[in-house]
């Protein structure tokens, strides 16, 4: 039950959070959110079949290409941030 109020509490700063928020500097950064996501999702993956191929070679190419994808959806969030900062630097 704890952890409930918690997840609720959470959700409840996050929404005030984006209350305050320009909304294009808002979709902005959900935007760069969902593509980071989805290339995370993809690096996921690469390490999923790192794991399971038995080419200790093979395992590590994919391994490093698995991290390149996390560092690249690192870089998407952040640029993100910077661009949604931007553009609701400029609306005040």
């Amino acid at each position: 039950m704890k952890k409930i109020a918690l997840v609720l509490v959470a959700a409840g700063l996050v929404s005030l959070a984006a209350c305050n928020k320009n909304p294009e500097a808002a979709a902005i950064e959900n935007n760069a959110d969902v593509i980071a996501d989805g290339i995370d999702n993809n690096a996921s993956m690469i390490d999923d079949m790192a794991s399971n191929t038995s080419n200790a070679v093979a395992s590590d190419v994919l391994a490093n290409k698995a991290d390149e994808l996390h560092d690249t959806a690192d870089n998407v969030r952040d640029a993100g941030e910077a661009k949604a900062d931007n553009v609701a630097k400029a609306a005040k």
